[in-house]
């Protein structure tokens, strides 16, 4: 008979006492700690069995390859998300709430950005995250059909994505140089002057000198608002 095709479909071994005791929770967590302080390519059957001094073909009990570590890993994440309450609450306040959570859980967790947008997210905390923000929409009377909400919430989830893989990518760039964004500024300035006055890129010159700097919270804020605020489907003529 084939294995079902996810972790969730197989039962879990019954838990033994000592030597070391395992359970899907206690091998998840692990792996997100390994994650957490060495990025996902330090997570591996072989690391998270060491991080919990049990054999590896312990932890083959529990799941079949590292897709299934990495799929209860990222459903873990998404439970550390708040889910609002089903009330009359505006949709664009829900999918506010449910953004900036996902964005906190990116920064806590940044190998999450990076599973984000992959395959997907099938695990029961994914579906809770999927349903309050499809049922949002769903309720809200300026999307008619189903059609109109999963087309909101695809270009949501891509904002959201490339925002929290940009906003990570910058974090660890500034960790491996040692440059945060205005330091790096400074250090590419004359080479940056020099082409700004050739001329050639006049309104990349006028983004330079007249645009305000945004944090990173006001950045995704302000994008985020920016989307909700033109994502209702078109009216018919």
């Amino acid at each position: 008979m084939d294995e079902p095709a996810v972790i969730w479909d197989r039962p879990e071994p019954t838990r033994r006492p000592a030597p070391s005791p395992l359970s899907r929770e206690s091998i998840v967590q692990a792996a997100i700690r390994l994650a957490d302080a060495e990025g996902l390519e330090a997570v591996s059957v072989r690391k998270v069995a060491a991080e919990l001094d049990a054999g590896p073909m312990r932890l083959y009990g529990y799941l079949s390859t590292k897709d299934d570590l990495l799929d209860l890993m990222v459903d873990a994440a998404y439970g550390e998300i708040p889910l609002p309450e089903a009330t009359g609450q505006d949709w664009r306040t829900t999918l506010r709430e449910l953004g900036h959570g996902i964005r906190q859980v990116a920064l806590r967790h940044e190998w999450f950005a990076d599973l984000l947008g992959r395959r997907p997210h099938l695990g029961p905390q994914a579906l809770a995250y999927l349903e309050a923000s499809l049922a949002a929409l769903d309720r809200a009377d300026e999307f008619a059909t189903i059609d109109e909400v999963s087309r909101a919430i695809r270009t949501l989830h891509a904002y959201l994505i490339g925002a929290l893989r940009t906003e990570v990518a910058e974090r660890r760039a500034e960790r491996s140089t040692g440059l945060d964004k205005d330091s790096w500024r400074r250090k590419a300035a004359p080479y940056l002057t020099r082409a700004l006055s050739s001329g050639n890129y006049p309104t990349v010159a006028n983004f330079v000198h007249n645009a305000t700097r945004q944090t990173p919270d006001t950045a995704f804020d302000t994008g985020l608002n920016h989307l909700l605020a033109g994502i209702t489907p078109p009216k018919p003529n």
